[in-house]
């Protein structure tokens, strides 16, 4: 086979602010803060309870990309499930408790990785503080302390009328204080709302106030579509200015699309090294094929392809060449027939009914060859990772 460059054109990349200078806490085996990158959360939809049904959707939620995994513990059956889980789950689990503080404790001594609890709907949270601070000490457990608008602690709402920013960020920052009077700082914090514009805000207010990781997260986002378009938002704010240590995207959809928008998010912001990308024109006018026939199965067809590659498919002679040149794997389309771009060079030229066929072909030489060169959808940014564009 004939050995093809992978060098990618020299594009500096640079990181769109500085990374907000948080504490690190370990999450299990997931370093989170600090200097580790941003993680990718998300939670099971399973009953706890259904020890081999939560396995399995944390074993689809790891093959996705996921790196920290969170499970309701409502009741004494889903506290007795935690041990299990939290051994022989391949990621971290955090339990999430409500309502109850002694699933905390169950929780810590089963071993989950850390717990989530949410102070407004935890009957005398504060009474319980200091035992809570004691156990997840001893256990080295760490404590995310949950704030959602819609269970703020009625004390606050009847200070500011509803869920602001205000009353969001001081809600966390008091409970954390309750903590630090025991000595405990190994505490992750949220404030998650449902309108974005708030919860950027509420963000914004912590990090000027705190030292503490924070998990980023809008609650109860919507459908997938609009679900997206809001934690896309969110999150792209505070990330873009550095805050943000762990992300988790809530939608009214299976998991794993939760871990794959996150995924997407922090691979747009370069905030996590790009895996297979296709970059395809919006189609217009212009095109002479069809480019979302021609996006969606070079799409199918590279489904699964785990090396860093981007791949252009490209449907005019105004853009296409151009975007063509500049992927690992490109096409311009027109006049029936594809020019075949690898790493900047036409190599061939094929009818329209090939060009699916030859794109295929094309990216598994290159994933080949960037295999036997050690080269790895984990390797840093500008080193060599295949790129795929179509338009």
């Amino acid at each position: 086979m004939t050995a093809v460059s992978l060098g990618v054109p020299e594009v500096p990349v640079r990181p769109l602010a500085r990374r907000r200078r948080s504490r690190k806490i370990q999450v299990g085996s997931v370093a989170v803060g600090g200097d580790a990158p941003v993680s990718v959360q998300s939670m099971t939809t399973t009953r706890t309870s259904d020890i081999g049904a939560t396995l399995q959707q944390i074993a689809e939620l790891t093959a996705s990309g996921c790196q920290i995994v969170r499970v309701a513990c409502p009741t004494q059956d889903d506290a007795d499930a935690l041990a299990t889980i939290a051994r022989k789950s391949q990621i971290p689990v955090i339990a999430d408790i409500h309502f109850q503080p002694k699933y905390v404790f169950a929780a810590i001594e089963a071993g989950c990785a850390a717990v989530r609890v949410n102070p407004g709907n935890i009957k005398q949270f504060d009474d319980k503080v200091k035992e809570i601070a004691k156990a997840a000490g001893e256990h080295g457990t760490p404590i995310r302390i949950g704030v959602n608008a819609g269970s703020l602690d009625r004390r606050l709402l009847r200070k500011y009328g509803k869920a602001t920013p205000e009353a969001l960020a001081e809600s966390a920052l008091w409970e954390a204080s309750l903590f630090e009077e025991h000595g405990f700082r190994d505490i992750k914090i949220s404030v998650k709302h449902n309108d974005p514009v708030v919860m950027v805000e509420a963000y914004r207010q912590l990090a000027a106030q705190c030292d503490y990781p924070l998990h980023l997260g809008v609650t109860e986002a919507g459908p997938a579509f609009q679900g997206t378009i809001k934690s896309a938002v969110a999150f792209g704010a505070l990330l873009s200015q550095g805050i943000g240590d762990t992300i988790r995207v809530s939608l009214s959809a299976p998991p794993v699309e939760e871990v794959k928008v996150g995924l997407q998010i922090l691979e747009s912001l370069n905030l996590k090294q790009r895996g297979l990308e296709i970059v395809s024109c919006p189609s217009c006018g212009r095109a002479q094929v069809d480019v979302y026939k021609l996006a969606d199965e070079v799409t199918a067809g590279l489904e699964g392809m785990d090396v860093p590659l981007r791949v252009a498919v490209m449907g005019c002679v105004v853009n296409g060449p151009g975007e063509a040149r500049e992927a690992d794997l490109g096409v311009a389309s027109g006049n029936g027939k594809g020019q075949i771009f690898v790493k900047g060079e036409v190599i061939k030229t094929v009818p329209e009914s090939k060009i699916v066929e030859t794109l295929i072909e094309e990216a598994m030489k290159i994933a080949e060859q960037m295999e036997a060169d050690g080269v790895t959808s984990g390797a840093p940014a500008g080193t060599g990772k295949p790129a795929v564009t179509v338009g």
